[in-house]
């Protein structure tokens, strides 16, 4: 394939996935690594911005992990087991699973489960979308394509069930992030308000409450501006938290339990569950909020890159976490009966108020990075067609991955405010929220595991090593939080079901309108012999006829010209492919060929999963024109009369006017159809009777639409 495909390209028009823009160097494909290259200065000042961003969620988590534990008459024994598993908790997950291990199982610079997934969709062909081989961004990833498939990869490649189970589980990863979008703002501004309840005992718990829902209201109407002129506020908001915390935990060490490390020792993890038992079992549903946050340290990889992260992590956010938590539970070990209000308790009178206002101003900076990042991962779901099309704004035009949702943001906020009213109570919410924690860790685990075995061919024995610790201690984890399940732990459940129904019913209705398509298909001879109707006119313009498919015509073609009687004189059958890659490169966005008929010709316009819609309305237009004439004077044979004629038939057409074509389809459900396919089928007409279209998301005026409606027999 000629590595000018945003020019010209007639090979890779019909299936453009088949091929990969490679470097061939001393024998090796390489796609050439530039995961964001930057000096020593440059890594500190990301590193400085991580705490802003990525770790929000982690570090505010002491507001509300020693409150969310039904402890009962704890003794000093009791809280240095607690704190020793939190120790260990925050050292093996934090430390060696994500930010030592996951940071380097990056798909392209991005992070994440669904990134995770993505990667080895382009590595073994068990992916429903076009992603193997489909490396089009050349940055970011090293591609050993010599390598023979693993026994493990064979087997999801030929097995059905497994493919569908990765899916799901994928699906599952990007319903929990999305709820813990929900959770993550109600139990961090209702932990951190609650400071005025431990300085005001007659301040009400509705109160507090009350307040905790007007903060979040006003947090989600401001979305629409966009963080970009507030948010060089939050890495100095951050700083200041996670430098005061653990000064006030060494004091806290120092007056009240100053042997506390001594609890770093695992032996006293083994003594807490000889003495507490099933009861300690329990606990762990609210020791594991500890890790809260940890897997936006692999989610906003793509944001910034491996080094700032753990250089943040590593000497900043490890090492406040460990010292916040040892004054806590050094406060706690004198005052065993304060653990309700674990945090402001051990607040000296000193600094109380000044500690509330970076606890308030903390809580809300975690509060925004979770719901952007919850508007990011909807934004790639619509574009990879998993989720039904909702409006997406880019609120920066300096910040790719600044986006914004409206339909998303309200949903968020009437469900934010409804866990804190009608959840107000802490533990509920944070029983719901280590639901979250646990699922989302288990899935990055399971999906790494095979990261490990197919992709890196790690030895067996360190791929062993890593499940056998990393499974064993999140699904233990899992089966002390499903104890409260009826205690506010089915919430996330109930969001993730309604989530994932959602996105299986649209992308299980994309899939029998695609196959229906495929099926019934227009060739390049039955085109032909469509347009050789003497009846048929060619009438002036230049049309944009938008289909699904690459490898043929969409039906509806046949259907527009069978009642219409006319085509445009230029036609350019218009593809929109979403690849399994963060981005494509603007260079290789448009891929132009010709169809073998006089003014047809075929555009594939190309898109990774965090690229922004760039081409849209005249843009669009006059990149593609632009395209097809430099396609045109590359395949003329020099034959100038040839190329002039055809390019002033381009330009000729554009003048005449322009006209974008789609389909409007609908299924016809008729009596042979199964249950199953009449229910699924029937939701994704409710779906897409309620969700936007994708030409305006292009900017395309509204008097060049048309759209064709067209039954499909399911």
């Amino acid at each position: 394939m000629d590595r000018q495909t945003g020019r010209h390209d007639s090979s890779a028009a019909v299936q453009p996935d088949a091929a990969v823009l490679v470097v061939v160097h001393d024998g090796d494909t390489i796609i050439n690594n530039d995961i964001k290259d930057t000096s020593r200065w440059g890594t500190l000042v990301l590193a400085y911005k991580t705490l802003g961003v990525v770790f929000g969620g982690l570090v505010t988590s002491p507001l509300y992990v020693y409150p969310s534990m039904p402890l009962k008459s704890p003794t000093e024994d009791d809280y240095l087991g607690i704190y020793s598993i939190m120790f260990w908790t925050l050292s093996l997950i934090g430390v060696v699973k994500y930010a030592t291990i996951a940071l380097k199982a990056d798909d392209q610079g991005e992070g994440g489960t669904f990134a995770l997934y993505s990667l080895l969709c382009r590595n073994i062909n068990i992916g429903i979308l076009s992603s193997k081989n489909a490396s089009l961004n050349t940055s970011h990833s090293y591609v050993n394509q010599s390598k023979k498939t693993s026994r493990l990869g064979k087997f999801c490649e030929r097995s059905l069930i497994a493919r569908r189970v990765l899916l799901f589980i994928a699906m599952l990863g990007m319903c929990m992030i999305i709820g813990d979008g929900v959770l993550t703002p109600a139990i961090s501004v209702l932990s951190a308000m609650d400071g005025l309840r431990a300085r005001f005992p007659s301040v009400s718990k509705s109160l507090v409450e009350t307040l905790s829902a007007i903060v979040l209201i006003v947090l989600f109407l401001l979305q629409k501006f966009g963080t970009s002129r507030v948010s060089f506020l939050f890495s100095p908001i951050m700083g200041a938290w996670t430098l005061t915390t653990p000064l006030v935990g060494i004091y806290s060490i120092i007056k009240h339990y100053p042997s506390i490390f001594k609890a770093i020792s695992p032996h006293y993890i083994v003594l807490f569950f000889l003495r507490n038992g099933k009861q300690g079992w329990i606990y762990l549903g609210g020791t594991v909020l500890c890790i809260t946050g940890s897997e936006a340290m692999f989610a906003d990889l793509g944001h910034f890159n491996r080094s700032s992260i753990r250089i943040a992590f590593f000497f900043t956010i490890y090492p406040s976490l460990v010292l916040t938590y040892a004054g806590q539970t050094a406060y706690l070990i004198r005052n065993p009966d304060d653990h309700f209000d674990g945090f402001y308790k051990f607040i000296p009178s000193a600094v109380y108020w000044p500690i509330f206002v970076i606890a308030t101003l903390a809580a809300i900076v975690a509060s925004q990075s979770l719901i952007s990042a919850t508007f990011s991962v909807i934004k790639q779901s619509v574009v990879l067609d998993y989720f039904p099309r909702v409006k997406v704004v880019h609120t920066s035009s300096s910040k790719e991955g600044e986006v914004y949702s409206p339909e998303v943001n309200y949903i968020l906020m009437i469900l934010c405010v409804a866990v804190i009213l009608i959840f107000g109570d802490g533990q509920d919410i944070g029983n719901a929220f280590g639901v979250v924690v646990t699922m989302v860790m288990l899935i990055t685990t399971i999906l790494l595991t095979l990261v490990m075995i197919i992709i890196w061919r790690t030895p067996l024995a360190l791929v062993a090593l890593y499940f056998i610790v990393f499974f064993v201690m999140e699904s233990v984890y899992v089966s002390a939080i499903f104890t409260k399940i009826r205690e506010g732990g089915w919430i996330p459940f109930a969001i993730s079901l309604i989530l994932a129904f959602i996105m299986f019913g649209w992308f299980y209705g994309r899939q029998r309108k695609l196959e229906y398509e495929l099926t019934h298909k227009i060739d390049s001879a039955r085109l032909r012999t469509l347009l050789m109707d003497p009846g048929l006119q060619r009438v002036p313009g230049l049309c944009f006829f938008y289909t699904n498919i690459q490898d043929g015509l969409t039906p509806i073609l046949g259907h527009y010209i069978k009642n219409m009687r006319s085509l445009h004189k230029v036609t350019v059958f218009t593809t929109l492919r979403y690849l399994l890659v963060p981005k494509v490169a603007p260079g290789e966005r448009i891929v132009v060929s010709k169809l073998g008929l006089s003014g047809v010709y075929r555009c594939v316009i190309r898109y990774g999963y965090t690229d922004k819609l760039s081409l849209e309305g005249d843009d669009l237009v006059n990149q593609v024109i632009e395209s097809l004439r430099a396609h045109v004077l590359h395949c003329s044979n020099h034959n100038s009369t040839e190329e002039s004629d055809e390019i002033s038939e381009l330009e000729e057409a554009k003048l005449a006017g322009v006209v974008h074509i789609r389909g409007k389809t609908r299924f016809y459900i008729g009596k042979h159809c199964g249950w199953f396919d009449r229910t699924m089928l029937a939701f994704y007409e409710v779906l897409h009777s309620n969700c936007r279209s994708a030409l305006p998301a292009m900017g395309v005026p509204l008097p060049q639409r048309i759209e064709v409606g067209m039954l499909y027999e399911a």
